[in-house]
């Protein structure tokens, strides 16, 4: 039986205290610093450029951690709806990541990296799942979209903290022997342990969550967990719109997801920058992402966040077509800048429009289970595209230009899926009045 809707939004409950909306959106700044250094830039860069490695060397890596958070996603969704609270998870998840990070090039050569990184990886996007279900303990339905936007946007701008720290490190390390580069390297990887660990703590200690009495976490709560994944999977279909909205974000997810993964490689291989300009280029597109989370916000509150990601999903496509031009017919690279802008503005709406639109669709006593469906599709994609990245690239031998098609394929195909999915505020959707 379907739940029903209203196009009109419900009254608000009272406003979040500031201080948590502010620690809230702080670990967004957090975060980025991890993702923009260790999955997108000089992690991957310091694995194939440095120590020799291909491209499927990370690839799998990533992959294989993308592929245990996959399973454990609905899981971990659950045993958060268990808790009483869900910070104290974001807060174990992000101190393991830490940790591995911060081990990261010590030596051993390239596998041990692989696998610290493997593990920083999975207790990152594990914590990605517990810091999005707390999105409706800091906004109203009222200013969703501009709270998760100013996240978007300042998470973009702590990226940019993290790539200035990095090429203040890296600077002229190619001129060095390959030990000397390896320890500049460990040493970008120490800071950005230590620069996410640091703007983290806010959050750990000032967001306020609404209580849910009645609930504990025990050994038993592992089962019941299980069986209300269980419940959860088959209960899903109730829900109007939203299988399909999970099944068309695992096809643009993939798509995005990848394009961070592998940019560092791309810019550097196919399009011609050096390092040191591959820094720029992402540079580009962090202050374009920033400037986007904020603008791409407001618009969601404004049009809704499914028009929203319609905008940005076509905008997505000109720049894999863009991107694959460039890797295939030898243009100058003084003409791919324009890609990174829109890049950067694409990549600020996909999270601004994203996270709204699965609340949109999801019943507020179970945001921790159904958030768990939606990080497991979000894991799928990012199992499913390093992969797929590496058969057409490496397997196939097909380079890395068929490569980015193949993303312009998966965003064509979520444009399609979505094409039927409504997201007029639930009756009963988070911030609506018990």
């Amino acid at each position: 039986m379907s739940v029903p809707r209203t196009a009109t939004p419900p009254a608000d409950r009272s406003a979040p205290p500031r201080r948590s909306v502010a620690a809230w959106v702080l670990y967004d700044f957090a975060n980025t610093i991890f993702s923009l250094n260790i999955v997108s830039l000089y992690f991957p860069v310091w694995v194939v450029s440095v120590m020799g490695a291909r491209d499927s060397a990370y690839a799998y890596a990533n992959g294989l951690s993308m592929a245990v958070i996959f399973i454990a996603s609905p899981l971990l969704g659950a045993l958060t709806d268990q808790a009483p609270r869900r910070l104290p998870f974001l807060t174990v998840s992000t101190l393991i990541c830490v940790g591995a990070t911060f081990l990261l090039g010590q030596g051993g050569g390239v596998l041990p990296s692989l696998v610290l990184f493997g593990i920083a990886n999975i207790a990152y996007q594990a914590g990605l799942q517990f810091y999005d279900a707390l999105l409706p303990e800091v906004s109203t339905e009222a200013n969703r979209g501009r709270i998760g936007g100013i996240g978007i946007g300042l998470g973009y701008l702590g990226s940019l903290v993290g790539l200035l720290t990095g090429r203040s490190i890296l600077s002229g390390v190619e001129a060095l022997a390959t030990t000397d580069q390896t320890d500049r390297y460990a040493l970008t990887f120490q800071i950005t342990a230590v620069l996410f660990l640091a703007f983290a703590l806010p959050a750990f200690f000032l967001i306020r969550e609404r209580a849910r009495p009645g609930r504990h976490f025990s050994l038993a709560s592992v089962g019941a967990a299980v069986r209300q994944v269980r419940e959860t999977i088959r209960s899903s279909r109730r829900y109007p719109g939203l299988v399909r909205f999970l099944v068309g974000r695992a096809f643009y997810t993939d798509a995005v997801n990848t394009v961070i993964a592998f940019l560092g490689i791309y810019v550097t291989a196919e399009v011609g920058f050096t390092a040191d300009e591959a820094g720029l280029v992402l540079l580009v597109a962090i202050l374009c992402a920033a400037a986007g989370g904020f603008a791409w916000g407001r618009i969601v509150d404004r049009i809704g966040p499914k028009r929203t990601l319609n905008l940005v999903l076509a905008l997505w496509m000109a720049v894999f077509l863009a991107t694959a031009a460039f890797g295939s017919m030898d243009l100058p690279t003084g003409y791919f800048w324009p890609v990174p802008v829109l890049a950067g503005i694409a990549l600020g709406g996909t999270w601004a429009a994203d996270r709204p639109f699965m609340l949109r669709l999801t019943p507020p006593e179970r945001v921790g289970e159904f958030y768990g469906l939606y990080g497991m599709v979000g894991r799928f994609s990012a199992i499913t595209g390093p992969f797929l990245w590496a058969l057409v690239a490496d397997t196939l031998g097909l380079g890395r230009p068929a490569a980015v098609l193949t993303l312009l394929t998966a965003v064509v195909a979520a444009r399609i899926i979505l094409h039927g999915v409504a997201d007029a505020p639930r009756i009963d959707s988070p911030g609506a009045p018990a």
